[in-house]
């Protein structure tokens, strides 16, 4: 930090206008990413489902299809008119760039399960190119297609459109997020940092670190499938982390200035003292978000390839541009002040007053705030989690109104069937096997090249001959239910189906329930594993921080009640419809979206650290100079209580803009990031950590020789 800090003072010029240059030289390709980013991302594609969709594609030469039409007829499905809007409808379809063909009700020999119950309505199957770009082609048959053709009224769904209308809503709500953010934003800061000037430089530097981030999202593209939600994470972390880091240093760069140093001196002093914080500050961070990357569906992946490229450009503009901005500038940082008096922080005041008064009643202090904690935890009570589908959309969207139509008006869910590979099996295996399966409650109807089985019976000449379900050594059978595919109803007829056996036969289950059931498991089953690389390395980068083994431990645990009480918050409010008059309409499922829930965890847990380290830098800083436990305490949270609460204030306005989001999972992050931001900065920062410090007295500091050691050898006290 010292030889950075010399270098940013001698080279001020190079140091701010080349770090400038390079991000603006990357922006080049990172404004490319924008069309290049996707939907979608939540499946596991190493699962037993995933192989599946892998064989049907490249075995059978089919795969699921990329949209689906439901065409309401104003006449009953046999009569004519209807008949021969639907041969003009196929034909039209057909015509459309990119398609490739189309199945409908008619065309498979017209099947009940592929017509309304009122015999009015039936599905369209349509197929698109492989090449193509399917969400981009997806979205421009909805546009063609909904609405009124001939006598039918024709809705378009399926996984593809859902994905496109997601896509355009997200873009959409980002720019009006953007739009009551950065308003509100330039106003705090300007109360905040107390003049025109200095509110200026964490937008500059938040506004480098997302724009070079941006670079880093578009090579990802380059290499693999990248989500078009990384994007409101790298605006929301980028432009918060700007801000506080900046505010940290600022604060510094003034204090420094007050005791007397020259400009140049203050600098260095700012980097050495506030600039070490940052770095640790972002280390964690980025650390914590990496743990993203050990889930397989890329939709998670994608927020730690944006999350960390922010984070580490955030650290590299606070160290790098900010420093030689301070050493180019001076005291001009405090020009067009908007606040009279001093800038400079004071040792005294209501952050101080705060801290003494929790002291001298820690034990009570802990008491109220534990059972507040709780009773937020154990608003999580029953919690059933879930993933994304077209209900995460308000309930005018179009593709919303084409789901429920499909839930509402068919018996069965063609369009998310029940997908079996069979290995090595013989007519009669596949028989038995197609029999016990349509026995299964949930399922309506199953096919194979035996015939179609319905509840345990057999009959061949039901509908077409399923001839081609056979290649070489595979057989497929394909089973409809009538249940919500992505549903804990899914997951327990996914547990079913795989329970069955096809005379000791390998037997591989795929289709939309089991894309669903493969995809929370994997989630499950990597959970451990980022749970542990997210707690062992910040117990490392604490410990390296302050040198002790407690306040890690303490730091963690407060961090996991805070997250639980953030759980139960969201639980109470998405899974039980609360705060629409807050939040708008949205659509209640009866469970909450479990990627994002791990999403927030990961956000609200590395910014936590954030704050953490903010607040003992300060008490440690105070501590080795020989002050008590109690005296660095107050000192130090009044020293970093009004950046902490500044920075959450400004952050969380920052997230809580994303509530304006019309859709549910963009709200959830919003107001869980949001929420879980100044419950830490408040009652775990200002009540939970003064009081246990008070009576963890000596101990805090406490940690093994050798580990004392390891410390001192490596230079890392203040």
């Amino acid at each position: 930090m010292n030889r950075l800090a010399k270098f940013v003072v001698k080279r001020s010029k190079l140091a701010l206008f080349g770090f400038i240059a390079l991000i603006m030289l990357s922006s080049i390709g990172g404004f490319q990413s924008f069309g290049a980013l996707k939907g979608g991302g939540y499946d596991d594609k190493g699962s037993d489902s995933a192989k599946v969709s892998n064989l049907i594609a490249e075995t059978y030469d089919q795969s699921d299809s990329e949209v689906v039409i439901i065409a309401d007829f104003t006449n009953d499905l046999s009569d004519a008119n209807s008949r021969a809007d639907a041969a003009k409808l196929t034909t039209e379809l057909e015509a459309f760039n990119e398609v490739v063909g189309v199945t409908s009700y008619y065309s498979l020999g017209e099947p009940a399960s592929l017509r309304s119950t009122d015999n009015h309505a039936a599905y369209f199957f349509v197929d698109l190119n492989d090449e193509a770009k399917l969400t981009k082609v997806a979205a421009e048959i909805s546009d063609e297609f909904t609405g009124d053709f001939a006598s039918a009224k024709l809705y378009v769904a399926g996984f593809y459109p859902v994905n496109a209308e997601i896509n355009t809503t997200i873009q959409e709500n980002l720019a009006r997020a953007e739009s009551v953010a950065v308003p509100l934003t330039v106003i705090l800061l300007i109360f905040v940092f107390g003049s025109l000037v200095s509110a200026g430089l964490p937008l500059m530097v938040g506004g480098l670190a997302i724009v070079g981030a941006f670079f880093f999202i578009w090579v990802s593209t380059l290499l693999t499938d990248t989500s078009i939600f990384a994007l409101n994470l790298i605006t929301g972390l980028g432009l918060g982390l700007g801000i506080d880091y900046a505010l940290l240093m600022v604060n510094r760069f003034r204090e420094e200035r007050a005791a007397g140093n020259s400009v140049a001196v203050a600098t260095k002093n700012t980097v050495n003292s506030a600039g070490r914080t940052v770095m640790f500050s972002g280390l964690t961070v980025a650390i914590v978000l990496s743990a993203l990357s050990f889930f397989p569906q890329y939709f998670l992946r994608s927020f730690a390839i944006g999350g960390v490229a922010v984070v580490l450009l955030a650290v590299a503009g606070a160290l790098i541009a900010l420093p030689a901005c301070f050493n180019l500038m001076g005291d001009r940082i405090n020009k067009l002040k908007v606040l009279k008096g001093d800038l400079a922080p004071k040792d005294t005041g209501v952050w101080g007053g705060i801290a003494r008064l929790v002291m001298k009643r820690p034990v009570s202090i802990l008491l109220v705030t534990a059972i507040g904690l709780g009773g937020l935890v154990s608003l999580a009570n029953g919690v059933q989690f879930g993933q994304v589908d077209d209900r995460v959309l308000p309930k005018d969207n179009r593709v919303v109104v084409a789901s429920n139509i499909i839930r509402d008006r068919f018996d069965g869910r063609e369009g998310s069937p029940v997908e079996v590979i069979i290995e090595g099996a013989s007519q009669d295996d596949v028989t038995d096997y197609a029999l016990e399966l349509s026995k299964i409650e949930g399922i309506v109807r199953v096919q194979s090249t035996s015939g179609v089985a319905q509840d345990g019976k057999l009959d061949q000449g039901y509908a077409p001959a399923f001839a081609d379900y056979k290649n070489g050594d595979y057989q497929r059978i394909v089973a409809v239910p009538n249940i919500e595919p992505r549903s804990s109803e899914g997951i327990d007829l996914t547990a079913k189906v795989r329970e069955l056996t096809a005379n000791g036969h390998k037997i591989l289950v795929g289709g939309s329930a089991a894309v669903y059931t493969d995809s929370q498991a994997g989630i499950t089953r990597q959970l451990p594993l980022a749970a542990g690389w997210v707690i062992g390395w910040t117990l490392l980068l604490l410990f390296l921080f302050t040198g002790s083994v407690l306040l890690p431990i303490k730091a963690v645990v407060l961090n996991i009640m805070s997250l639980g009480a953030t759980l139960g918050f969201i639980s109470w409010v998405f899974m039980q419809g609360q705060l629409e008059w807050l939040l708008g309409d949205f659509i209640v499922t009866g469970a909450i979206d479990t990627s994002s829930v791990v999403l927030i965890a990961i956000v609200a847990f590395g910014l936590s650290m954030d704050y953490e380290l903010f607040l003992l830098g300060r008490i440690k800083e105070l501590h080795d100079q020989g002050y008590s436990t109690n005296d660095s305490v107050a000192i130090g949270l009044q020293r970093s209580g009004k950046i902490i609460t500044a920075a959450a204030v400004v952050l969380a306005v920052n997230f809580f803009a994303f509530i304006t989001s019309e859709v549910t999972i963009m709200k959830m992050l919003g107001l869980g990031v949001a929420f879980a931001i100044l419950l830490d900065a408040t009652v775990v920062r200002a009540l939970l950590v003064p009081a246990l410090m008070r009576l963890f007295g000596a101990a805090n500091w406490w940690a093994p020789h050798w580990m004392k050691k390891i410390y001192k050898s490596a230079g890392l006290e203040h």
